[in-house]
């Protein structure tokens, strides 16, 4: 990557940021609620690029396992990648545990958006998230998707087609309480692409149900970079590891997590493809990374009753398997998280996490920091302010920094707190 190359985050960005690409969300009927929007649909102009990353939950989804079948993935969790034109996603229901009758409403799908946008159904990519073990009902889709078109068709001018974005974000919401999006822009100028401009937009879901083992969400992302779907694909898999498969609420994985990426090229017409080993590519994989990290902070500062977001950072470890488990495990240890909810900073807590996860380290070299305060040094208690710490508790990001002192590896992953309310909602889910 070259020192020219600057990349621009717009918070407000979408899906529909990016050349040759539309982006909208409705209601289509999903939901009881008629103020509430449930469908979202992002159409490219032209066939592109395409590539995912799905669940490796065994008890996958049917969406996913139709959309599996469009990208030619192998197997789950080996690439996946091919051509589509549009991406169709539903909330409130999930089309999971539904067998036969599930995959047959997930194709039929298609089949109707495949018929509306002008395309075949094998070009079509459909998610979907909501409750598990309900049947799905075409109904909606088959005036929702209509609809949307012609919304997308009547759109006047930019604006209303960011407006139009930013409704698919919030169409694809669960229990989250805020919408996830954003788009990131890089100059073509030293790179191979003077006097263009490349954008890479994104939206996302989650908030619960969340544990990274590929995506843990629901993500489209676009780009009006020209990529070829393998190097696509390599990209978002690279991508993925470092930012969505950073990201735990709860330890449980989801049935349905997918993320798409579709590259229409709008950007270069005609220009050479970005290829791994240029400073093209890195400026992409760069973006991309900027992007789907901001969107991996935003869910987990959103988990389910959160009331902080936690970033866990270890150094000092041995290998990069090791450093992750360390990472993961005080991510997901819900004493780490009941006492960040109680402003405390009971040190012990990550010791214990860290002593259990399986990583190699010595007690008696690791260091350990809550919130910037060092609390443990050399595996030994280290006296601290505690008035100090509870003011720091106020901010709403909650640093805890380990070292292992074990090798030179590290990793940084985000969580959040674990609250009464998270108790409410699940405990009330279907209701």
């Amino acid at each position: 990557m070259t020192d020219s190359v600057k990349l621009v985050f717009n918070p407000a960005g979408s899906p529909a940021s990016a050349r040759g690409f539309s982006a909208i969300g409705v209601h289509a009927g999903f939901r009881a609620d008629p103020e509430r929007l449930d469908m979202a649909l992002v159409v490219a102009d032209e066939p592109c690029a395409a590539a995912a990353t799905f669940t490796t939950n065994v008890f996958c989804a049917a969406p996913v396992r139709v959309s599996r079948e469009h990208l030619d993935e192998g197997a789950p969790g080996q690439p996946a990648y091919g051509c589509a034109r549009a991406v169709v996603i539903n909330s409130g229901i999930a089309n999971a545990a539904t067998g036969e009758r599930g995959l047959e409403a997930a194709r039929e799908t298609c089949e109707l958006v495949g018929e509306a946008v002008g395309c075949p159904a094998a070009e079509v990519l459909v998610a979907s998230t909501g409750v598990i073990g309900q049947h799905l009902r075409l109904e909606p889709f088959a005036t929702g998707v209509p609809a949307a078109l012609a919304a997308l068709a009547a759109a006047d001018g930019p604006e209303a087609r960011a407006d139009q974005g930013l409704a698919a974000a919030r169409a694809i919401m669960t229990t989250d309480t805020r919408p996830k999006h954003g788009a990131v822009t890089f100059s073509g100028d030293g790179i191979g692409y003077p006097g263009a401009t490349f954008t890479v937009g994104a939206m996302a879901k989650g908030a619960g149900m969340i544990m990274p083992n590929m995506a843990t969400m629901i993500a489209v992302i676009t780009t009006d970079a020209p990529l070829t779907p393998p190097d696509l694909s390599a990209a978002l898999t690279a991508s993925v590891n470092k930012s969505f498969n950073k990201v735990t609420v709860d330890s449980d994985t989801s049935t349905n997590d997918t993320c798409f990426a579709l590259a229409s090229g709008a950007a270069a017409p005609g220009g050479p493809t970005f290829t791994p080993g240029t400073p093209a590519f890195a400026a992409f994989q760069e973006a991309l990374d900027e992007l789907a990290c901001t969107l991996a902070r935003a869910m987990a500062a959103d988990g389910e009753g959160a009331t902080r977001l936690i970033t866990v950072t270890v150094r000092g470890a041995a290998t990069a398997d090791d450093a992750d488990a360390a990472a993961r495990t005080v991510a997901n240890s819900p004493l780490v998280k009941t006492a960040v909810y109680g402003h405390d900073a009971n040190w012990g807590r990550v010791a214990a996490a860290l002593g259990r996860s399986g990583a190699r380290f010595s007690q008696e070299d690791v260091d350990i920091d809550i919130l910037g305060l060092p609390v443990c040094r050399a595996g030994l208690v280290v006296d601290f302010d505690e008035d100090e710490a509870l003011r720091r508790f106020e901010e709403p990001e909650v640093a805890i920094e380990v070292d292992l002192h074990a090798g030179e590896e590290s990793t940084t992953m985000w969580t959040c707190d674990f609250s009464h309310e998270y108790v409410t909602i699940n405990g009330d889910y279907r209701s």
